[in-house]
Formats: C-alpha cells, sequence, structure tokens
C-alpha cells in the first residue's frame, strides 16, 4: 500500500512539474509559498487582529493556532516520521524554492495556514474569512507546485491545522470565560 501510495504521490508531482508549470503560474506560487515562511503572512493578519479590540480575541486565537502548530507539526510531527523531502526521492523533480532542510510530513505552512485562516473564517466576516481560506488553499497547493512536500504532507496539515484552530478557540473561549485574555490586555491580576 505505501509502496504503491508513494508512486502514485510521486507521479502527481512530476505531473505537476512536467505539465502545469509555467513562467506567470510559476511567479504566482513561488510568491504564494514565501509569504508562508515561518508564518509570515498569519502572523502579520493575527497581530493586526491583536491590535484592534473588536478582533483581539480573534488575533489571540491565531496567535495560539500558529504556537500549537509549530510545536505539533514542525517540532513534534516532523521529528517523529522523519520523512524524505519529494526532491531527495524523486531523482526528476527539481524544487522551485530553495531546499528546506527538515522534514517533510506535515506540510507546515499548510498547517499553519489552515490552523490561522480556520479561525478567521470561523470568527471574522466572510468577506475577510473567505479570502484567508482562499489563502490557506493556495499555500497548501504552492507546497506542492515547488515541489517540496508530497500531496499527504499538505492534505495532513490541512487537517492539523484545522483541529489545532479549533482547539485554540476553545481554550481563548474558555479564558475568555473567566476573564483571562481581557484581563491580561488590560493588566490585571487575579
Amino acid at each position: 500500500m505505501t509502496d504503491a501510495l508513494s508512486t502514485l504521490e510521486g507521479s502527481i508531482l512530476l505531473f505537476i512539474q512536467d505539465s502545469l508549470r509555467c513562467g506567470l503560474l510559476t511567479q504566482f506560487f513561488v510568491f504564494v509559498t514565501k509569504l508562508g515562511n515561518a508564518g509570515f503572512v498569519w502572523v502579520t493578519m493575527s497581530l493586526i487582529l491583536l491590535l484592534v479590540p473588536k478582533t483581539r480575541n480573534v488575533g489571540a486565537m491565531g496567535i495560539l493556532a500558529l504556537m500549537f502548530s509549530l510545536l505539533v507539526n514542525n517540532l513534534l510531527l516532523k521529528n517523529i516520521v522523519e520523512r524524505s523531502r519529494p526532491f531527495d526521492v524523486i531523482e526528476a523533480l527539481t524544487p522551485l524554492v530553495e531546499r528546506p532542510r527538515d522534514f517533510s510530513f506535515p506540510s507546515g505552512h499548510t498547517a499553519s495556514s489552515f490552523a490561522a485562516a480556520g479561525v478567521f473564517f470561523r470568527r471574522l466576516p466572510k468577506w475577510l474569512g473567505v479570502p484567508a481560506l482562499l489563502l490557506a488553499v493556495l499555500m497548501g497547493l504552492s507546497r506542492l507546485y515547488v515541489g517540496v512536500h508530497y500531496p499527504t504532507d499538505v492534505l495532513v496539515g490541512l487537517l492539523s491545522g484545522l483541529v489545532l484552530s479549533v482547539a485554540a478557540e476553545k481554550m481563548v473561549d474558555a479564558s475568555e470565560a473567566g476573564g483571562g485574555i481581557r484581563d491580561m490586555w488590560r493588566g490585571r491580576r487575579r
């Protein structure tokens, strides 16, 4: 089963490389994937939301979801699974960005994208939440397009990010019910 899955995933990546890559699309997906480096776009969005009193809790949820994603996906799962990057296994595959040095599974870019975007989609008005979710989808697709992740890396990153986004929401909601976040921002102590 795993050999068949590996063969299928390799075929998908080579199809993307050989049939879909072209100048303008390549520029677009390289740009999108770089937005996700170190969670830049998601951290920035969350910090902006933290600055606005009306969206402060959503910003806190975004930051917490990103922290969860970093811990669970990048520090824990990647180092337990230790999956090689596709360009290290598939000779004909050429990555379009600098070769990441960490392990492949799951996709950290995708996980962090869906961790933050999941919160934003559920907690913000749709005119903000839908574009955030669309950017998360594009981020996951970009990781395949640039040749640095397998499809299952992206799929598990998506699922993990969504689960962690719900966990972050529940934790901030529980804290808010006890006055925790509000009091923390106002400098009060219990």
